[in-house]
């Protein structure tokens, strides 16, 4: 075999394309020659013979040079044309961790196509790179996307969104873009506002969901609408959270919310199986979803985003310490408040150091403190217990289901206050026990969610989800009398206590929309200034319509096992909104200043 023949492909206009993929070659292919393009991966120099992984998007193939030949000057991420004949390993060299173990390429002759500079960060060494800061990775996402880890994530996205199109593409929707630059009105975030130059002072802004285009097609009777939309948010960034990020959005005519919910689970279920059996995930497969209403999972779970990977559901002893003698108890009682807790499984022998450090968990939550008893012998033990009649033990064990060695955990005060507490101390424990398994997807639906919610600050109701959200027929009445008792036509789907989906029946009438706004204390004339659009729509014949939006970055965070969303997008931003491989956002000229017709001026407190 001649000597390796390093051709430098700075200046030609063509190079040796691949006849084969690095991961596609197996003992089939003994004999044959092949070109690979593709990275270096790894140079190792083992006494005179030389061997380079070479890496593209579908695997490795190692390369093999003998002490003969010569190699050219690399560095790993060099980017290659090998071209070679493929042979079998020794028996004894062979690599079942990858799919080309059985062989390897003899190499003629390497064209390099581009070289590298040092690196900034070792992208074949994954125990080095758990180690690297988030904010270099994204500096050079360029780099970091060519790891295998990274480049899966994005191909399991690609598959979902696939497998998404493809499913509604068979039930008869219609893909329709909307657009990215629209009118102003808010929903509940802040919007991204882009200056509309030819008349300063007005402007457009970015959506924070198709929500009123995608209505506005019902009225124009398309009746099934989707679109992979990207939408836009300028709100505080938290590890699940973008500033934009992506969703499927669908909407559909003439249905009523059970449609909507089995559309959408028959698509979970096809769609998120699919990907799991395709990239063959260490996942479960994805069940049936079962339901549960609003107050259901606030009392159960202390939430309305309930993680059902595990159960030590909230369970609540107000009744059975009515009449108790413990003063603290007591008290929260008169006032109105509740005595609900948690069981921790085999705790009563947890150190007292761990006890005490649930006990300040809960404090950092906003507690005054956690009352615990341990259930031992048959009998409840601790510093209160002193304080428990025969009847009021029987009940505590009986409502909590305490089991032999179990700790109970008890938060006492207002229902929402302690819900927010519960609902956290539960999946510490969860994780304490190790209860949250990674295999699982557990998804479920959370339906009848009030309304509106009322905020104490500004003295007004908000919309629980958007003010376009039909109320329940039957709670219609309530609406301006006892707005807090209306129900809401509306669902979230939640998996492993993540929000993944969030829908509603929408409001098709004008003079009931007109009602929703009146109430959230939008005045007729603003109403025609923002949403004269849609509410002129609703009195041209609009139909009964409704839809939902799951989120396709938490879908894929699910999927591939990880709590950063940044990890299943190709080109984030970091927590505060920047970009630092764009250097984004940056300053502009004082042209781009004059012709937008704007000046700057230091921000007033609101």
């Amino acid at each position: 075999m001649r000597q390796a023949e390093k051709v430098s492909s700075s200046f030609l206009m063509s190079f040796s394309q691949r006849t084969h993929s690095c991961g596609e070659l197996r003992i089939s292919h003994v004999g044959h020659q092949v070109t690979l393009n593709g990275w270096v991966n790894r140079i190792r120099d083992l006494g005179g013979v030389v061997f380079i992984h070479l890496r593209d998007r579908t695997g490795i193939s190692q390369l093999v040079l003998d002490p003969s030949q010569s190699l050219p000057d690399l560095r790993t991420e060099t980017c290659l044309a090998v071209t070679g004949v493929v042979v079998e390993r020794d028996a004894t060299t062979k690599n079942p961790k990858i799919s080309t173990g059985d062989v390897e390429v003899k190499v003629a002759a390497i064209e390099v196509l581009g070289e590298s500079r040092p690196l900034p960060f070792p992208i074949s060494d994954e125990e080095t790179m758990a180690t690297v800061g988030e904010e270099l990775r994204v500096k050079y996402r360029y780099l970091d996307i060519r790891r295998p880890s990274m480049y899966r994530n994005l191909a399991i996205r690609a598959a979902l969104t696939s497998k998404m199109r493809r499913f509604l593409d068979a039930r008869g929707f219609l893909e329709i873009e909307t657009p990215i630059i629209t009118k102003s009105t808010p929903e509940g975030a802040r919007d991204y506002l882009v200056p509309y130059r030819l008349e300063p002072g007005k402007f457009y802004a970015l959506p924070q969901s198709p929500q009123q285009y995608k209505q506005l097609l019902m009225v124009a009777g398309c009746e099934r609408y989707y679109q992979i939309a990207k939408c836009f948010r300028d709100e505080s960034q938290r590890a699940d959270r973008q500033p934009e990020f992506t969703q499927l959005d669908l909407e559909m005519s003439f249905i009523v919310q059970e449609d909507i919910l089995s559309l959408c689970e028959e698509l979970v279920l096809d769609v998120i199986n699919g990907v799991v059996s395709e990239f063959e995930l260490a996942k479960d497969p994805v069940e049936p979803l079962p339901r549960l209403t609003y107050d259901e999972s606030m009392r159960r779970y202390g939430n309305d985003k309930p993680d059902l990977r595990f159960g030590l559901e909230l369970f609540d002893v107000s009744e059975a310490l009515k009449s108790t003698g413990f003063g603290v108890f007591k008290g929260v009682l008169d006032g109105g408040g509740t005595i609900r807790g948690v069981r921790y499984p085999r705790g009563a022998k947890l150190p007292r150091a761990e006890m005490d450090a649930l006990e300040e968990f809960c404090k950092g939550l906003g507690a005054k403190g956690m009352a615990r008893l341990n259930f031992e012998g048959g009998e409840l033990k601790g510093n209160w217990a002193k304080y428990l009649t025969a009847a009021e033990t029987a009940d505590i064990v009986k409502v909590s289901g305490a089991e032999e060695g179990d700790l109970l955990c008890f938060i006492a005060g207002g229902f929402a206050a302690s819900n927010m507490v519960l609902s956290r101390l539960r999946l510490e424990i969860g994780d304490r026990l190790g209860l949250r398994d990674k295999r699982k997807m557990a998804f479920c639906w959370i339906v009848d969610f009030p309304l509106v919610e009322w905020d104490e600050d500004s003295k007004s109701w908000s919309p629980s989800h958007h003010p376009f959200t039909m109320p329940k027929h039957e709670d219609l009445a309530f609406l301006e009398t006892d707005p807090g008792r209306v129900r809401a036509d509306c669902y979230d789907l939640v998996c492993n206590g993540m929000e993944m989906a969030s829908g509603s029946i929408r409001i098709h009438r004008a003079d009931i929309q007109s009602r929703i706004f009146s109430l959230l204390g939008i005045t007729p004339e603003v109403q025609r200034e923002r949403f004269g659009h849609i509410l002129d729509a609703f009195s041209y014949g609009a139909p009964p319509h409704g839809g939902i939006a799951p989120g396709i970055d938490r879908l894929v965070m699910q999927l591939v096992d990880t709590e950063n969303i940044r990890e299943v997008m190709a080109f984030p931003k970091m927590g505060n909104g920047y970009d630092p491989m764009m250097d984004a956002p940056s300053t502009i000229d004082e042209l781009q200043w004059r012709e937008l017709g704007l000046q700057m001026r230091p921000p007033k407190k609101l």
